[in-house]
């Protein structure tokens, strides 16, 4: 299904290939046929907000899996199946040979169900389509990696042809790749694609570029990850990359005023979920601008908080959040601007969240330059979890539908059934559902629907009004003084779009005041393009921090002189409280910091050292900018988190820059020596210049000053220190802080080799040396642990500790299966290892296995019994928590702390039901989370190491191990590198018995929020 669906990924990739015995696979029977589940029951149990009723409006066999929706102009709804849905990690369902389903749901009866359904398209090439828009004729399908157009020409409910649109987004069916298409108020198209699909092709495969020619594409040049999207049509198309770095946004939604707001889904397990406006070309900090590093990495100044480190929004250069949702999959969304429903879901963003199972509103209001909002709850099923709200969208007479996956998984890969789906409707008790479709031939019928709250009735509205041409001043004219702001500026857009000349329709908006349409006003005057400055110097002092916003974003790339005159008028105004203000200048300053940042010195002058100047500098590029950074470090009045502040906003600026400004800090910084130095070293003096005089001496005064473990470990890996191997291996030795102790011997071994360790092989701490040549996980290392596992003079403790860390990492596990074979380790020592070596990624070396030591069984040597009988078994949460205590907190976190190696769990009992989570973990590959998949990588000297990847530059990639370490690879060490298809986490089979495993499903069902 969708990405904002990673559901059973996460407990997947908590239990690794689990609990497949000797018999076979369980009978996989999933709790679908429970009678609760019938269409009949469908809307029993639902909680609606006060002055709405749920009806149900359609439900299988009359619709299945829908994932997307639109509703058209006579209140047709048209619905994504998607019944073939992953069938690679799904072989259990049956595939639709005929392909999935674009289908048309009418009531005809006008009794508030569909009674009739149209097969509108099938086909393999819309498999798992996740999004729909209609525009006229034309039906326009989002379906990775391509964006199709079908059209109708005719009417008859059957495309004539098919073109694409957009091509090479994502690979086939992948949840974080290309979503729904959104018609703009000024007549051009939004869309979205996640973090997979990492570029956009014309139909023929040639890059689609942006107006500077950049190509649109994630390889952090300059954007990343997944994106925001503009287009327009016609005879000068233009493509425009809204905003970038996001994780899965699953829609877009556009008001009358041209604001754009999206969801965005976290990392499974982290509670940071999500809702932006998307403030026109901006950086939203999934991933590091400059490196593309992994929220997860440790860096100067990040959020105590892990679900705001998640988003580096203590980064310069990252727009802020309008709010944060905690734990969820987010799905569709739609901006409400009808009358029909209460009005307190007026103007609101409304949203899904199948996570939860919830669909709710957010009513944005201003907050400085950006909004906050506050959140309504329209509908949840808290009784029935297989409730997944997939999408919402808005009718022509202003209600509320809501598309439900209906599934006990939340997609990530996975789902346990493909015969149901339900819509329903959301209106006022007894209000019926009669659509009359409007006159479009008629010009004042379609200025009429222009202001309709449903979008397929809106495009048709502007390109009857287009067609019209030069009278549509007739027709629209009179809502230029309508009551409702909304509606004005529908008029205006069109005014100002469909006529010659937009400038009529830009000042009557200017002259209005109300901001949301002095800011649709500056919008309009940026679309029709040229130069900004004479309306920027309108709005220079306006009141609304809002207009000041998106006047200041009108200045980017400006080449004009009195811009950066301007920019710092603008600039001037930051008074160091407003986030969002902040980050327009840095958008409006783009590619021209030097020119306006010299205008706002100008302008300040001494006087820079105001809360608003410190920000600026904070924020700024300009080469000017890196000595104040280096005065406000120096300053003895400025706080340790605010001079951390400093010193990571110098990671933006290049070498050459700040490199030279290593000694002013060095002896200008106050507070803590040790401390100064580490900050000095990691973000000013650069380790591929080999280290000067003044850096050879700082980093020498700061490891005879004994600093933490961090951050003395960062400075050696850094510069690779070779005089401290005495230090490393005291660190390495010490067991009361595992990590440090495993980053520590790693590179003890990578800058000493393993001999650094021999002696201390002969003494008492030789368990713990053993345990850390198994993390190791080089060759080298796994020869020393094979000559103590030979040794038959050595203790049996330690022979065993080595054959522990033997099967702990690659190059020794293939070599123990051989002394295993021939007979060379004791029985009681292979016992230790069977499960490990069992259960290794490398299918041939997992065959290899079995054929030595036999095919795995569960913890009582038993078969399970079928599923309905594990669900019909009740467990004991308390026991379970110590199940997982002992057999998943090494990897996984239940709280709000970031895990060390896997998803965190925390919410995963409100995304699974409990069918689901056993489903999940007897078919643990089933579906691995977005950012979670396997890969082996072999480097030069033969070792090789398995993890998820982190992050990845031209020159390196970074590896999480399971082990909670990260290791970067440089590019030329890299020999090969292959992508797994299973899970990550060991087997638990051999040390779980079936009540064990209920006890932890029950507990892991009680992990449903905070």
């Amino acid at each position: 299904m969708q990405t904002g669906m990673p559901a059973s990924a996460a407990i997947c990739a908590l239990m690794g290939v689990l609990l497949l015995c000797a018999c076979g696979e369980p009978a996989r029977d999933t709790g679908r046929d429970d009678p609760r589940r019938e269409p009949a029951r469908a809307v029993k149990g639902f909680t609606v907000a006060p002055g709405l009723a749920v009806t149900l409006f359609a439900s299988e066999p009359v619709v299945t899996n829908p994932t997307n929706m639109a509703i058209d102009t006579r209140g047709r709804v048209w619905v994504c199946e998607a019944v073939n849905y992953r069938p690679d990690y799904n072989p259990h369902h049956e595939e639709q040979p005929s392909g999935d389903r674009i289908v048309i749901l009418e009531d005809t009866t006008r009794d508030g169900r569909a009674d009739v359904r149209t097969v509108f398209y099938e086909g393999s090439d819309i498999d798992a389509a996740l999004g729909i828009a209609l525009a006229g004729d034309s039906v326009i399908v989002s379906a990775s990696p391509n964006v199709l157009v079908f059209i109708d020409a005719d009417g008859d409910d059957r495309p004539e042809r098919k073109e694409v649109l957009f091509s090479g987004i994502g690979g086939l069916q992948d949840d974080h790749g290309v979503h729904a298409l959104v018609f703009g108020p000024d007549g051009r198209w939004y869309f979205s694609f996640g973090n997979a699909g990492s570029q956009l092709l014309h139909a023929g495969g040639d890059p689609v570029r942006d107006p500077l020619g950049r190509r649109i594409e994630a390889m952090g040049a300059p954007f990343r990850q997944g994106m925001a999207l503009r287009f327009s049509t016609g005879t000068a198309p233009r493509y425009e990359v809204l905003g970038h770095n996001f994780r899965n946004p699953y829609e877009l939604a556009v008001d009358a005023f041209g604001t754009v707001w999206q969801s965005d889904n976290d990392d499974d397990g982290n509670r940071a979920v999500r809702i932006n406006y998307v403030m026109d070309y901006g950086n939203f900090g999934y991933r590091d601008e400059l490196t593309g590093a992994h929220w997860s990495v440790r860096r100067t100044g990040m959020h105590l908080e892990v679900p705001l480190r998640h988003w580096h929004l203590n980064d310069p250069g990252v727009v802020p959040n309008m709010l944060q949702t905690g734990a969820g999959s987010p799905t569709g969304i739609t901006v409400y601007e009808g009358v029909l429903l209460p009005a307190e879901f007026h103007n609101a963003v409304i949203h899904a969240d199948a996570g939860p199972g919830v669909v709710r509103a957010y009513v944005p209001a201003p907050e400085g330059a950006g909004y906050a909002a506050a959140v309504a709850e329209i509908l949840a099923s808290p009784a029935d979890r297989w409730f997944r709200p997939s999408d919402v969208a808005v009718a022509p007479d202003g209600s509320l539908f809501v598309a439900d996956w209906y599934d006990g998984i939340v997609g990530g890969n996975q789902a346990v059934d493909q015969q149901r789906g339900r819509i329903y409707r959301l209106a006022p008790p007894g209000a019926s559902y009669d659509v009359r479709e409007p006159n479009f031939a008629h010009g004042e019928a379609a200025a009429v629907a222009l202001m309709s709250p449903n979008p397929a009735t809106r495009f048709r509205a502007y390109a009857a009004l287009r067609r019209i041409g030069e009278k549509i001043f007739t027709y629209v004219g009179s809502y230029r003084a309508a009551g409702n702001p909304r509606h004005v500026a529908r008029a205006l857009w069109a005014l100002g779009t469909l006529s010659g000349d937009p400038s009529a329709a830009v000042d009557l908006a200017l002259q209005s005041g109300n901001p949301d349409l002095r800011v649709m006003g500056v919008r309009l005057a940026r679309q029709r393009g040229g130069t900004q400055v004479p309306l920027v110097r309108r709005l220079v002092r306006d009141a609304s921090p809002a207009v000041r916003r998106e006047a200041v974003l009108s200045l980017r790339h400006a080449p004009q002189a009195e811009a950066a005159t301007l920019w710092a008028a603008l600039a001037v105004q930051h008074d160091g409280t407003d986030r969002w203000y902040l980050e327009a200048l840095g958008i409006g300053a783009e590619g021209q910091w030097d020119r306006y940042f010299a205008a706002w010195l100008s302008a300040v002058g001494d006087g820079w050292r105001t809360p608003g100047g410190r920000d600026i500098v904070w924020r700024s590029r300009a080469a000017a900018a890196a000595p104040m950074l280096v005065q406000l470090i120096a300053d003895s009045s400025i706080g340790v988190a605010e001079r951390d502040r400093y010193f990571r906003a110098l990671d933006f600026h290049p070498s050459e820059r700040k490199t030279p400004l290593f000694g002013a800090v060095v002896r200008g910084a106050q507070g803590d020596r040790a401390t100064v130095l580490h900050r000095a070293l990691l973000h000013l003096a650069d380790p591929a210049v080999k280290p000067d005089v003044e850096v050879r001496a700082a980093i020498d005064e700061l490891l005879r000053l004994n600093p933490g473990a961090h951050e003395f470990l960062d400075v050696v890996e850094r510069f690779s220190v070779d005089s401290q191997e005495a230090a490393l291996l005291a660190m390495a030795l010490d067991t009361t802080d595992a990590a440090h102790g495993r980053r520590a011997a790693r590179l003890l071994v990578e800058i000493h080799g393993v001999v650094a360790f021999e002696e201390a092989l002969g003494g008492v701490r030789a368990p713990v040396v053993v345990a850390r040549l198994g993390a190791v996980g080089s060759p080298a290392a796994a020869l020393v642990l094979e000559g103590i596992v030979l040794d038959t003079e050595a203790p049996n403790a330690l022979r065993k500790g080595a054959t522990i860390a033997m099967a702990s990492g690659g190059p020794g596990q293939a070599r123990l299966l051989e002394l295993i074979a021939g007979g060379h380790i004791p029985v009681a020592h292979v016992d230790a290892v069977r499960a490990q070596l069992l259960n290794v990624w490398d299918v041939r070396q997992r065959k290899a296995a079995e054929a030595v030591l036999g095919v795995p069984q569960d913890g009582d040597a038993k078969a399970l019994p079928p599923l309905r009988s594990l669900l019909a078994a009740r467990g004991d949460a308390g026991r379970g928590r110590n199940v997982f205590q002992l057999h998943c907190s090494q990897c996984h976190s239940t709280g709000v702390r970031s895990a060390a190696f896997g998803p965190g769990l925390g919410d995963i009992g409100a995304k699974l039901s409990r069918a689901a989570l056993f489903e999940a973990i007897l078919y643990p590959s089933a579906g691995i989370s977005m950012g979670f998949e396997g890969v082996a990588i072999s480097t030069q000297d033969g070792t090789q190491r398995v993890g998820y990847v982190l992050d990845e530059t031209p020159e390196a990639v970074r590896l999480r191990t399971a082990d909670g370490q990260t290791h970067r690879l440089g590019r030329p060490e890299v020999v090969s590198r292959e992508p797994l298809a299973i899970s990550l986490m060991p087997a638990l089979q051999q040390q779980m018995t079936r009540d064990e495993l209920i006890d932890l499903v029950e507990y892991l069902s009680s992990l449903g929020g905070d």
